[in-house]
């Protein structure tokens, strides 16, 4: 047994937040540290999303992996962005759909 519990990060469009928020429980129930994107239910300025893509990539650096969630494959520009970085620091990466990018 581990010395701690494997650490996710998940990462993937607000456009799928029920979906992320389905395998945060997931992960979490199977013993996962879940770390995953801030949300607002208001509209945030330019600065506050500045801010928030800043932090998730914090959230990277904590995480073990990234689990990018992206139902039918959908990866947007944002997302792109935080698996660029978690590739550049030689963080694993998994997908709950596969990787249209990867073919």
């Amino acid at each position: 047994m581990p010395d701690r519990p494997e650490i996710v990060c998940i990462c993937g469009s607000t456009r799928f937040v029920d979906e992320m928020r389905a395998v945060n429980r997931d992960l979490t129930l199977a013993g996962v540290i879940v770390v995953a994107p801030g949300e607002a239910d208001e509209l945030i300025t330019d600065k506050q999303k500045a801010a928030l893509n800043a932090l998730h990539l914090r959230k990277i650096d904590l995480a073990d992996r990234i689990l990018v969630v992206n139902p039918g494959g959908y990866v947007g520009e944002s997302t792109r962005g935080e698996i660029d970085y978690a590739r550049a620091i030689g963080k694993p990466i998994s997908f709950t759909d596969p990787d249209p990018a990867a073919t």
